[in-house]
């Protein structure tokens, strides 16, 4: 049935001939406020960049796959890490029992990192890596591997996530409390500022809110707000902001409703520009332009009739491209049950890749400009979203929403809210509540297992690792990262000098334990 209103709660029209109101100016692409596109000749002089994000079982393994997708045209490096080095443990911790390589890569140590690494020029391709608590502490390693390589890290590029609110907020992957969480996070933008210069310091990311639940009003409200959060911090750190602001990046979902989705990232440009310029005074105009990547949702893929994914992918990366991306991963149609085969991962990137090559839509600069609709919707989402931004600032900014339970709240809600409408018919999901042909997923389907014989192998390398160095200087470097940790320092020198020195993970995160402690998340009862 043709809906009245959206999930975000916009009411919609059955005919749009006018933009109702004063529409906001997108001005024009590469001019501010950048609504229409980052640049002024877009796809015409360089097409996003495809990075697929992938990481599983071992170092070696996930090396094997990083090399199978650059032969096959993958533009970019995208490293997924398991959910032990997400929360800063070493492999052989107890908390890491029967997690070890099965959501992302397993790295404990700089010779895992060597390992990922091997074979990949450092300096001609960028890396991304999906890690926010222990981020610090995962780029000390790859600056590391770069430094016994002699590659100068003027020459390095690639993104740190580094996003910790919204761990808080929607994926639970936190560690230490608000505050202290936020020095690592300056502490990476200023290094990088300094010296790394080709480096995003973080990528403020709304793509886990949406997987969450989050409407995309949502998603764009509290993404942004986030993103003032640390923009001040970094002020209040005695960052000056034209030197971090360029070195920002977003991190989008490319969810289902093709058009929103579109007016979605061109309100995001705007909202992002005017933020940057007129309440923080960035004057630079790389401070201003909002630059992201998109992911495709995964939580919109189904574990019944799998094959269906690959359409939905096709739609929301179209809708990414459309809506002026710089970077994108396709999901694999497979990833509802597992994570993706090496066949269908190259489908994802064939994806994109017909997209670029074969569609026609990268021949003209915004080809979806003087769309009524897609330019309404705009209009829309900027509005709202400023009208919640604006109360989240009433609360104190994004860390006291997130500290009262307020953001969890809201998303939960709406998380609910999206899940009834599917449970009762009022959002259809082919193949799963309407016109469904079976139970479940095709058993012919080739699923990723990852073999539990792979958390014994990784924990009896760890095990050489630790025998084979030399354990007075890691003592030496731990002590260091302490007392610096206690202090003001920034503390990347020192954990760069630690994993060289062969500190591994969960000694230098169980370092920080000592010193900041850890999060509790307040319990919010409706």
């Amino acid at each position: 049935m043709p809906r009245d209103v959206n999930a975000s709660g916009i009411p919609l029209r059955p005919v749009y001939d006018a933009i109702e109101g004063a529409p906001h100016d997108l001005g024009e692409p590469g001019s501010f406020p950048y609504g229409r596109g980052i640049r002024g000749d877009m796809y015409r002089g360089r097409l996003w960049t495809m990075r697929q994000y992938a990481g599983f079982a071992t170092a070696a393994e996930s090396n094997a796959r990083y090399r199978y997708l650059l032969e096959r045209g993958q533009t970019g490096l995208s490293v997924a890490f398991d959910l032990p080095t997400q929360l800063g443990y070493d492999s052989d911790a107890r908390q890491a029992r029967g997690e070890v390589g099965k959501v992302g890569v397993a790295i404990d140590s700089i010779a895992d990192m060597e390992t990922l690494l091997d074979g990949i020029p450092l300096d001609r391709v960028t890396v991304s890596m999906t890690i926010n608590a222990p981020a610090a502490i995962l780029l000390a390693l790859l600056l590391a591997v770069a430094r016994r390589r002699g590659i100068p890290f003027d020459k390095l590029g690639g993104t740190v996530q580094n996003d910790v609110l919204k761990e808080y907020v929607a994926r639970g992957t936190y560690i230490y409390p608000p505050k202290p969480s936020m020095r690592l996070v300056t502490d990476v933008m200023a290094y990088c500022a300094r010296e790394v210069p080709q480096w995003n310091a973080i990528s403020i990311s709304g793509y886990h809110m949406r997987e969450a639940g989050s409407t995309a009003l949502e998603e764009l409200a509290f993404t942004l707000s986030n993103g003032k959060a640390y923009l001040r911090a970094a002020r209040e750190a005695g960052i000056e902001l034209d030197e971090v602001a360029p070195h920002v990046s977003f991190f989008w979902n490319a969810h289902n409703d093709f058009f929103e989705e579109i007016a979605k990232f061109r309100a995001a440009r705007y909202l992002w520009a005017h933020v940057t310029r007129d309440e923080f005074g960035c004057r630079d105009p790389r401070s201003q332009v909002l630059r992201f990547h998109a992911q495709t949702g995964g939580s919109t893929l189904t574990a019944q009739e799998p094959e269906n994914n690959v359409v939905r992918v096709t739609l929301q990366a179209l809708a990414a491209v459309l809506g002026g991306t710089q970077s994108l991963h396709t999901n694999g149609k497979d990833e509802a049950l597992a994570l993706p085969t090496a066949e269908s991962a190259k489908v994802a990137l064939r994806t994109q890749q017909i997209i670029a090559y074969e569609s026609g839509v990268t021949d003209v600069v915004d080809p979806i400009a003087g769309s009524y609709y897609v330019e309404s919707l705009t209009n829309e989402l900027i509005d709202r979203a400023q009208e919640l931004i604006g109360e989240i600032d009433a609360m104190g900014g994004s860390v006291a929403a997130i500290e009262s339970g307020w953001m969890q709240a809201r998303v939960a809600d709406s998380a609910y809210a999206a899940q009834r409408a599917i449970e009762c018919g009022e959002t259809i999901v082919v193949g799963v509540n309407r016109f469904a042909e079976t139970a479940g997923s095709d058993p012919s389907l080739a699923l990723q297992r990852i073999d539990e014989r792979v958390e014994r192998a990784q924990i009896e390398r760890l095990a050489a690792f630790r025998a084979a160095r030399d354990l007075a200087a890691v003592e030496r470097r731990l002590n260091a990262v302490r007392a610096a940790a206690a202090g003001a320092e920034n503390l990347m020198p020192y954990f760069i000098d630690a994993v060289d020195d062969g500190a591994t993970l969960g000694e230098i995160c169980n370092v920080l334990r000592d010193v900041f402690g850890t999060y509790r998340p307040k319990e919010v009862v409706a």
